[in-house]
């Protein structure tokens, strides 16, 4: 069985909860796109974790975790964020955790780069998260990147960094104004930082495609929501991968394997962290209430996310981008509080009624059209079976249902692992 858990929105939906809970029924957790420009949090019972890197399979010792081709590792990030599931009792080391010799080092240059460009745009910003995405990836398709692999030739690495420092401080000085970057600095870095990681090294082509061959199931996580894909979200508004489902296996190394399931997670009402449209955004007193029920605060950043009601039109798109199988529902619980229950259920622009979602200067001038649906007022946190939620939350799950075209699976209705309804 292999099985794609991606994003149906902006990010931020709950999709390290739902690897962590699905991850006990496949042998291998693959991340297959991204770096560490957004998190999951997973609740478990060894405590609170926070994986910007790391597959969410992470936390089973039972599970592989693979960091795909697809991906960019900022293996300074890496070397800290597997120090703190140490301390917290997670065993991390070359059997569980396998990295591709394929993935694209994310260098501190990329991070400098992204931070001096945001600086630049003062006004005009993109919401990075400062972290090196985009200018990894850039680098990766103007094929001046390093990789994991050249952890295995420290000179030959040597002699390649020095020749793309050459080119990368003509941007760095003479655009920017900035000090050069040095070699010998750089070759610290990777010293510290990437070469404890030559061990987890391998070909994840090779170990995946026999694992397939084994009858082996793997889980396929993505970061991010369809929204901030590079080609089908809010551009240029996105990151710098793409985080749908058909790009799972390629992003994995196994181009040629089929998927078999796409579970796509969205939440119970509206997320989101960066800059770009966001149709549906509450203000005020009202936002502020929602972003304290939900804990809407990014994991990878800790910036405030904007919140909304649930945005039917950008959810339809999304889960037809992702080509899901079904939807798991997060955050429902989160809800109880209002009496009444925002949906936007169409877009309004240039005085038109928009059913389908727009893309670039017309989705930026669309305005909600709600439809309000009746609160349930109550604690829905210890519910286990669809029956024992009150009718008020039920019917609006079989609304959501129907508002994005895809059965909905799965109900979260709380942070801790068993806190969910199985629909069907």
């Amino acid at each position: 069985m292999l099985t794609s858990i991606v994003g149906i929105n902006w990010g931020d939906e709950g999709k390290g909860r739902m690897v962590d809970l699905l991850s006990q029924s496949y042998d291998i957790v693959v991340r297959y796109q991204g770096g560490n420009n957004a998190g999951h949090t997973v609740i478990n019972d060894k405590g609170k974790f926070v994986l910007n890197l790391l597959p969410s399979g992470i936390l089973r010792d039972e599970t592989v975790n693979v960091m795909g081709p697809g991906m960019v590792i900022d293996t300074e990030h890496l070397f800290h964020e597997t120090a703190r599931l140490r301390e917290g009792g997670i065993a991390v080391t070359p059997e569980h955790l396998k990295i591709s010799d394929k993935a694209v080092i994310c260098m501190p240059y990329h991070k400098l780069l992204d931070c001096l460009e945001e600086d630049r745009l003062p006004d005009k910003k993109f919401g990075s998260t400062r972290r090196g995405i985009s200018p990894a990836y850039s680098d990766k398709y103007m094929k001046k990147a390093l990789r994991m692999g050249d952890l295995r030739h420290r000179d030959a690495l040597k002699d390649r960094l020095a020749d793309l420092l050459e080119w990368k401080n003509l941007f760095i000085v003479s655009g920017y104004h900035h000090a050069p970057v040095a070699l010998e600095e750089m070759m610290d870095w990777i010293d510290t930082y990437a070469m404890p990681f030559r061990d987890y090294v391998c070909d994840t082509t090779q170990y995946l495609s026999a694992a397939i061959g084994d009858g082996k199931s793997i889980l396929f996580e993505a970061q991010l929501g369809a929204l901030r894909d590079i080609d089908f979200g809010i551009y240029p508004y996105t990151s710098g991968s793409s985080t749908i489902a058909a790009y799972a296996t390629l992003g994995a190394g196994i181009p040629s394997a089929q998927l078999d399931n796409v579970i796509g997670i969205m939440k119970a009402y509206s997320s989101c962290v960066g800059e770009g449209p966001f149709t549906c955004e509450m203000f005020g007193e009202e936002a502020d209430r929602l972003r304290e029920a939900g804990g809407e605060y990014g994991a990878a950043t800790g910036r405030p996310r904007r919140v909304g009601g649930f945005d039917a039109v950008a959810s339809r798109y999304g889960v037809a981008m992702q080509g899901c199988s079904s939807i798991a529902l997060t955050k429902l619980d989160v809800l109880s509080y209002m009496d009444r229950l925002p949906v936007c259920v169409a877009y309004e622009i240039d005085g038109r009624r928009v059913d389908a979602f727009p893309i670039g200067v017309e989705l930026a001038k669309a305005r909600p059209v709600y439809e309000y649906f009746p609160g349930f007022g109550c604690d829905i946190s210890g519910c286990r079976k669809a029956s024992e939620l009150p009718k008020a939350a039920l019917d609006y799950v079989r609304y959501l249902e129907d508002a994005v075209s895809c059965r909905i699976q799965y109900v979260s209705v709380g942070a801790d692992r068993d806190a969910y309804i199985q629909m069907f």
